[in-house]
């Protein structure tokens, strides 16, 4: 039994096919789902997906790659959203929202301000957040120690930093979550991490339809159900069985984003 952390079930990549990619996912032994909304639309759309399936819960946020188009009226918006505009059994965390540096699609002023306004967000509403930090890891850090309350509530989602990074995450409090990128060849430095983080700081993702992991990497689009080889994978890795592992990141994600118990 796993819990897909980060999906975007609702991208184009699974238009009219989300249903069957969900079904697909259960039958591998997927149990729950956290779509990830990326701006107010977005997480409307996964709203409604969501009230179809019991098993999918929403994260909604507004993504650095939107901040510079992220006006007052839309943040407004995912206030609101956060605030009763979504079902508050089903909108289970603030993001993706953090900083972008690689692609820097945003402006970086307009990046942070965004950023900062969904962890204020986060801490009126007392929902986790779900970073998205790409060669801006350290500058993430930085922000998220002026908001202490956020300890234990932060995971920084498809991690690809070094070691140092990692361990700075791990002694603020904060949690790591792992994608397909971990089973690539090329990604000994997230290897390493894997193998001493704590049983009790990391989830498991799939980011789907992006980033399928070996031995499905060249599959486009990537889907929940994949997430079971990265389990694998990090099993194998950590010395343990893919029982144990899917029992403790399953008990992991539950306590992070307060799931209730799924249906066999």
């Amino acid at each position: 039994m796993l819990v897909d952390t980060h999906c975007h079930l609702t991208s184009r990549e699974f238009a009219d096919q989300a249903d069957a990619v969900i079904a697909r996912a259960r039958d591998a032994g997927v149990r729950q789902f956290v779509t990830v909304a990326t701006t107010p639309d977005d997480a409307e759309a996964a709203a409604a997906l969501s009230h179809k399936h019991a098993d999918v819960f929403i994260a909604a946020g507004i993504h650095p790659h939107q901040a510079g188009s992220a006006d007052e009226a839309q943040m407004r918006r995912l206030y609101e959203l956060h605030h009763g505009g979504i079902d508050p059994k089903r909108l289970v965390a603030v993001g993706e929202t953090g900083l972008d540096f690689h692609y820097d699609f945003s402006p970086r002023a307009s990046q942070e301000g965004v950023f900062r306004f969904q962890l204020g967000l986060a801490c009126k509403t007392r929902r986790p957040v779900v970073i998205h930090a790409r060669k801006a890891e350290s500058e993430v850090c930085d922000i998220l120690a002026d908001y202490p309350m956020l300890r234990d509530r932060v995971v920084f989602h498809c991690f690809s930093a070094d070691e140092a990074v990692a361990r700075r995450i791990i002694d603020m409090g904060l949690w790591i979550s792992f994608t397909g990128v971990v089973t690539f060849k090329n990604s000994e430095e997230i290897q390493r991490v894997a193998k001493w983080i704590p049983a009790d700081r990391f989830m498991v993702e799939t980011d789907s339809p992006f980033l399928s992991p070996e031995p499905l990497r060249k599959a486009r689009p990537c889907e929940p159900a994949f997430v079971v080889h990265t389990a694998r994978f990090l099993a194998d890795l950590r010395g343990e069985s893919l029982e144990s592992l899917s029992a403790a990141t399953t008990a992991n994600a539950r306590r992070f984003f307060k799931l209730p118990e799924a249906s066999s």
